[in-house]
């Protein structure tokens, strides 16, 4: 067999059932061995789609998803989703090849990315991104690469990883001797648990013992880790509260008696004060970053004041923005497991100061009857049809803060945003990718701005027979940034023209119906449900709430507030 042969057998038995990609380039070598394999391919309109698509499989996973196609767009189109995998700890493996014309590469290249005069380099563009790539030359490097990638990818803290395939590598007979050996994909890609020592899990314990106000921070290393119970498990055993940060939404339920809600700059009031007023803070899984901690508001977390634990995959991120009183390193599932175990006595705080506090999902504009249909009273039409089998998947910009704020989840892993390097188009094609993985019901929401950059992939989801629901919350504009304006007109870029996402949708070959009041959004969600095609739901919401302006916490704005 050759190279290529060989690649997609290691594919098959690392249990790739999909590829998102593009073809053009040496990937073509792979894509023309696809319809004999057990893998399919999803091929959306280009490569920033399916980025996104692969992030998302990885993110809901936890195994990568793989991106493929031609270096020059894998390596600009195709960086979205790679830069969001690395942010939002997704594991991801792309491959790509460096458009390498053999002996005409020294001559004006054309395409070419191998980083020779007058080319692209490919590997500089990787090395900015990715946890890890490789370049390998010959047979035996490049599967040996392929298998690291995913190794690395899924290895510590996930996120993406590449090979940049080249030459007559690609089609070149694979030995069936090789030097160095190449071992057994399963072998070569195996990986271990860590676990925090048994002396960081007992100062840890101890801490919480003596907490009279606890407050766990659960971040995106929950969904990572997948631990769910572990942590509604630590969360009952001290009777802490727990918040979330944006990417820890949804890693436990909102419903729950001690939940409280998400903390940051645009999080919910009553989480911001359950972390100021806690005596110890468990955070996992969570970085830390400024949006979560509304910007360093020196009221919010006080390192002086308050004992901080900190639990991460990676010792540099323990205690990297607060300092840690202690620090337990390893996979989240393993420390809460071990802080479950040990648990002494609870506390009478928690259950009633995590009930106020989630009263900040609701407000009197969330019952609004008004048209054009006000954004909050439109995650609430959503909240309806959301369920343990529902996953809701976020865009950037006012609708995710809407989202955040006023969309109670009733389960783990019923919501996914744009929250690592923070996109806008991302929840579209992620929509699709969750359809995909899953049997569940998706519904993909988003701005009418970033909705129109990736609505192609409404087309990819009718091609591959899934009917997501995307609900574009339309107020013809850019409105995160419109709404920054100190004065009228006073941004250029910020307006629309008023496009019918509905009849676009048709187009494409999906249901797409346009609605202007509360009522008809609600009958339109509940219908979409019950449909074998994909549903676009284009929302006329009312452009005058201003998000930054309602649901900016009193600790962001302390510190000047707006720094996006």
């Amino acid at each position: 067999m050759n190279t290529s042969e060989r690649l997609v057998e290691s594919l098959e038995r690392l249990g790739v059932e999909r590829i998102f990609g593009y073809p053009g380039g040496r990937v073509i070598e792979l894509f023309d061995l696809l319809p004999e394999s057990d893998i399919d391919l999803v091929r959306p309109r280009d490569e920033r789609e399916a980025s996104v698509m692969a992030e998302m499989h990885g993110r809901l996973t936890g195994e990568p998803g793989v991106l493929a196609g031609q270096g020059p767009w894998i390596g600009s189109l195709g960086l979205i989703g790679q830069m969001e995998a690395r942010l939002a700890s997704s594991p991801m493996v792309v491959i790509t090849e460096a458009s390498e014309r053999g002996n005409y590469s020294t001559l004006a290249p054309y395409q070419q990315s191998r980083g020779d005069y007058g080319g692209l380099e490919l590997p500089k563009i990787l090395d900015a991104v990715t946890k890890e790539h490789w370049f390998p030359r010959t047979p035996t490097e490049t599967v040996r690469s392929l298998q690291l990638a995913f190794k690395h990818a899924v290895a510590g803290r996930p996120g993406p990883t590449a090979v940049v395939l080249d030459g007559d590598a690609v089609t070149e007979a694979f030995p069936d001797e090789s030097v160095p050996p190449v071992w057994d994909d399963e072998t070569q890609t195996r990986t271990w648990t860590a676990a925090p020592t048994a002396r960081d899990v007992a100062a840890a314990v101890e801490a919480l013992d003596a907490a009279e106000r606890p407050v766990i921070v659960s971040g995106n290393g929950v969904h990572a880790s997948g631990a769910y119970d572990e942590l509604a498990a630590v969360a009952e055993a001290y009777e802490a509260a727990v918040v979330t940060s944006y990417l820890g939404k949804s890693t436990f339920p909102e419903t729950h008696r001690l939940a409280g809600g998400v903390i940051g700059s645009f999080g919910h009031e009553g989480a911001n004060r359950l972390v100021s007023e806690a005596d110890a803070l468990l955070v996992v899984g969570c970085r830390m970053n400024p949006m979560d901690t509304n910007w360093q508001a020196p009221d919010f977390i006080r390192p002086d004041e308050q004992t901080i634990i900190h639990a991460d995959i990676d010792p540099r991120n323990a205690g990297w923005v607060y300092p840690a009183d202690v620090g337990l390193i390893g996979d989240a599932s393993e420390s809460l497991r071990e802080l479950a175990a040990a648990a002494g006595t609870g506390n009478d705080w928690a259950e009633d100061r995590a009930r106020e506090a989630r009263e900040s999902f609701h407000a009197p504009e969330c019952e609004s009857d008004a048209a054009p249909i006000l954004p909050q009273r439109a995650v609430k039409e959503i909240e309806r049809v959301v369920d343990e089998d529902t996953i809701v998947t976020a865009d950037s910009g006012n609708n995710r803060f809407w989202l955040l704020n006023y969309l109670q989840v009733p389960a783990v892993q019923t919501y996914y945003g744009s929250g690592g390097v923070g996109g806008m188009g991302w929840a579209t094609p992620a929509a699709v990718s969750a359809a995909l993985a899953t049997d569940k019901h998706v519904v993909g929401v988003a701005g009418d701005g970033g909705f129109a950059m990736t609505m192609t992939s409404v087309e990819t989801a009718v091609e591959h027979g899934v009917a997501p629901t995307f609900v574009v919350l339309n107020d013809t504009s850019l409105g995160m940034v419109r709404q920054m304006q100190h004065a009228p007109d006073d941004i250029a870029g910020v307006e629309f023209h008023d496009t019918d996402f509905a009849r676009v949708a048709e187009a494409f070959g999906a249901t797409g119906v346009r609605v202007k009041t509360p009522g008809e959004l609600g009958d339109a969600l509940a219908d979409a449900k019950t449909h074998n095609l994909p549903t676009v739901i284009d929302a006329r919401i009312d452009r005058s709430q201003d998000m930054a302006a309602t649901l900016q916490s009193s600790f962001y704005a302390s510190v000047g507030g707006l720094h996006e």
